[in-house]
Formats: structure tokens, C-alpha cells, sequence
């Protein structure tokens, strides 16, 4: 298996702070604006974020874990059961602008499955899309990222790993080639 690093941990950084002044420039202070960190990896990112845009808002921005696994169109053709995580959306999005983030837009499905998903929780007023890696020219569906972290060429026999931890000093994004 071979790696290449896409991102170490200060570039990962410096383009977090860069996603989060979009933010900023585009919502305020988020009073009518809620961050949805879908399931399993876009929480970590989502959190992140929300730490830096309460810090530089002075305010609480709103956030919520979206699990989008029963609302894919292929979750009954796998081999195995999927394991579902946990939705939390303590608030109702009704009305609402929501920035649904995910850590690689690879081919639509999940942010495909994600909005159904979140119609549950309400009508939203619109509906934004953050990713940190956008792997380009792979859709399947005719979705993109209205805040994109990094875009990256691959191929299909590749694929992107991310790396958050906690602390923030060993965050790394890998391009792996599949053998």
C-alpha cells in the first residue's frame, strides 16, 4: 500500500481557520444558521469547526450529528447488516440555513442520503455543503461543495484517509493506492 500526504497537521489547520472565515463572511454570527456533522467521520471535522466558530463569533453555534446509513440506496445490497450511528439533532432546522459537513465528497451518495435524511428535522430555509477533501471528477451525482477544503485528482482505485485526533498535532490526509 502506498501513501501520499495531502495534508499534515499545520496545512490542515491554516485551511480549517480558511473554511471557517467562509463561514463567518457568509453566515455572521450563525443566528439562523446550524452545522449538521454527518456520520461516522464529519463529526470530528464538524466539532472542529464549531470550536473555532463559537471562539471567533462569541457565540454558541448550533450542532447536530446527522446518520444518513438507512437512507442510502444501497445500504440492502450489502453483504453485511450496516451499523447505523447516532442522529443527534437536538434543535428543530425548520426554517433554517443548514451547513451539512462531511470530511470527502467522493460520489454524492451520502450527501444524497444525508438530505433525506435531515427532512426529518424540518423544512430547512437552505442547505450548504462543507467537505474537506473533494475528490474531483467522481460524482455519480450531479452534487458539490459549496466549501471545499482541498480538491484532489484520484483515481478510482485510490482513496483518501483523514486523520483527526483530538489533540490536533497528529492530524494528517493521506491519498492511498489500493493494491
Amino acid at each position: 500500500m502506498q501513501k501520499k500526504l495531502i495534508l499534515d497537521s499545520d496545512l490542515l489547520t491554516i485551511t480549517i481557520d480558511r473554511l471557517c472565515q467562509e463561514l463567518i463572511e457568509n453566515h455572521g454570527k450563525f443566528e439562523d444558521t446550524v452545522l449538521l456533522g454527518l456520520q461516522p467521520r464529519g463529526i470530528f471535522l464538524a466539532e472542529w469547526i464549531k470550536e473555532k466558530l463559537d471562539k471567533a463569533t462569541g457565540k454558541e453555534t448550533l450542532l447536530g450529528y446527522l446518520d444518513a446509513t438507512f437512507h442510502r440506496d444501497d445500504f440492502r445490497r450489502r453483504e453485511e447488516p450496516p451499523k447505523a450511528s447516532e442522529t443527534r439533532v437536538p434543535f428543530l432546522i425548520e426554517g433554517k440555513k443548514v451547513v451539512l459537513i462531511d470530511d470527502v465528497l467522493y460520489t454524492g451518495r451520502t450527501v444524497r442520503a444525508a438530505l433525506d435524511a435531515m427532512i426529518a428535522f424540518g423544512r430547512p430555509e437552505k442547505v450548504e455543503l462543507l467537505v474537506l477533501i473533494d475528490r474531483k471528477r467522481t460524482r455519480e451525482l450531479p452534487i458539490s461543495a459549496d466549501y471545499v477544503g482541498k480538491f484532489v485528482n484520484t483515481l478510482d482505485t485510490q482513496r483518501v484517509l483523514v486523520e483527526l485526533d483530538g489533540g490536533r498535532k497528529h492530524d494528517k490526509i493521506w491519498l492511498i493506492n489500493k493494491e
